[in-house]
């Protein structure tokens, strides 16, 4: 099936935030009819500020946790991404919304999607599902092990949808991206991601925050070679029925990348701060990307190196608008405000 055709009409949960509104770009420049489904919560109406001025993109603002919402927002369309999701650091300090959002809101879309005769459902979980997996490089096969209420939310929304696929037949490609980075990335709040965090900080002349003694690691890709990735994989009709992982293939140690991060920003004077592990947190994500490369060709583009640069960038541009920006972080950003 062609996703990227004008004719197509597609939904995107979640299209306002990070990988979404990336993902929005993909599909609005190949000239589909994008929805946006967001509530705002995390995401953000200028993070769609190019995509709106084409002209090919709405954005509803409504929740998933909402049936109702669900079903408008799904009629007429012929393919959903389904991103839209409350995050890991969220789920340690509210888990029964994580519960709610992840689970029940998927459920809900998953519904509405079998009663409008969706031609495609693209769900997108998250290599979290994996947890404390002790076999290396991950295959689809590994063990799941989630940690968290985040990373057990988003496996009970890949199981109901595999059960919409066996049950009722509704066409379902399962995603698992690993880490994803690059410009419009959260920094901010229990949604703040590692690497602007760092970059933000080194910026400010502050030392990167690393939790625990810096071995965790992390497979990092590069975002808009996952938004590309995720229409390639949701066009490949091999892969109904079945799930694949979307990653770079190489994996990072958290205090390496602190150092990265201060090499690119100038500032080797300062050094990688520790502090006390985080709940709940994995010790270890690296993807073999076989299965991905064997069913679609698709390859990144993007190096770590090469794409921390870009990311630089945009966060350079970031602080020098708002130096007080980091007042939006918050280091401990699993507990509790």
């Amino acid at each position: 099936m062609q996703i990227a055709h004008p004719q197509n009409r597609v939904l995107v949960t979640g299209g306002a935030g990070f990988i979404g509104s990336h993902l929005t770009d993909v599909l609005a420049t190949a000239g589909c009819h994008v929805t946006v489904l967001d509530n705002l919560v995390n995401g953000r109406r200028e993070n769609l500020t190019d995509a709106l001025a084409t002209g090919r993109v709405t954005l509803v603002v409504g929740d998933i946790t909402d049936a109702a919402t669900c079903e408008r927002a799904v009629a007429g369309q012929d393919v959903i991404f389904h991103l839209a999701c409350l995050g890991v650091r969220a789920s340690l300090h509210d888990p029964f919304s994580n519960h709610q959002v992840n689970a029940l809101g998927s459920l809900n879309l998953l519904a509405a999607a079998r009663q409008a005769n969706i031609r495609r459902f693209v769900y997108i979980s998250t290599s979290e599902v994996y947890g404390k997996a002790l076999t290396f490089p991950l295959t689809e096969t590994a063990t799941t092990w989630p940690t968290t209420v985040y990373g057990g939310s988003k496996l009970a929304g890949e199981h109901y949808a595999a059960a919409y696929h066996q049950c009722y037949g509704l066409p379902v490609i399962r995603i698992r991206p690993f880490n994803n980075y690059g410009p419009r990335a959260h920094f901010e709040g229990d949604s703040g991601e590692v690497i602007p965090r760092f970059m933000l900080r080194a910026l400010a002349g502050q030392a990167p925050v690393v939790f625990g003694d810096g071995q965790h690691t992390r497979d990092f890709l590069y975002v808009r070679d996952c938004a590309e990735a995720m229409v390639r994989i949701a066009e490949t009709d091999g892969l109904v029925g079945d799930l694949v992982n979307l990653g770079y293939g190489e994996e990072t140690p958290i205090g390496e990348l602190g150092r990265l991060v201060l090499a690119a920003t100038g500032r080797t004077d300062l050094q990688v701060q520790h502090e006390a592990d985080r709940p709940g947190d994995v010790p270890r994500l690296w993807v073999d990307p076989a299965k991905l490369r064997n069913a679609t060709g698709w390859r990144p583009r993007t190096s770590l190196a090469e794409g921390l640069r870009i990311t630089l960038d945009y966060y350079r541009r970031i602080y020098a608008k708002n130096p007080g920006c980091l007042a939006q972080m918050t280091a401990r950003n699993w507990e509790k405000a």
